[in-house]
């Protein structure tokens, strides 16, 4: 929860907007932890619905609702890509036959 905490007080001080923007290991630099726990706190504030906006530039916190809104179309199209995957893994599992092995 502290961690969690001090993602979102970083990134509302210093990243308030797109104009504010900072790449993943910059984030990481500051508040010391690693890019796997910085993603994974992001994800729990998202759920919780704080605005936490990104792009291949970075992650801000979003002041506008189209900033929002391209942060949503990442997603969704992040959810198809992984859609496709899984889709293709399960074609390649016909290559197996029955062995669950």
């Amino acid at each position: 929860m502290m961690r969690e905490q001090q993602v979102l007080a970083y990134l509302k001080a210093v990243c308030k907007g797109r104009k504010n923007i900072q790449k993943s290991h910059q984030i990481e630099t500051a508040l010391h932890i690693s890019g796997t726990e910085l993603r994974k706190q992001v994800h729990r504030l998202r759920k919780k619905g704080h605005p936490i906006a990104s792009s291949q530039d970075g992650y801000f916190y979003a002041v506008t609702a189209r900033e929002v809104y391209s942060t949503i179309g990442q997603l969704r199209a992040m959810e198809y890509g992984l859609k496709l995957a899984i889709e293709g893994l399960e074609q390649a599992l016909d290559s197996f036959g029955g062995d669950a092995d």
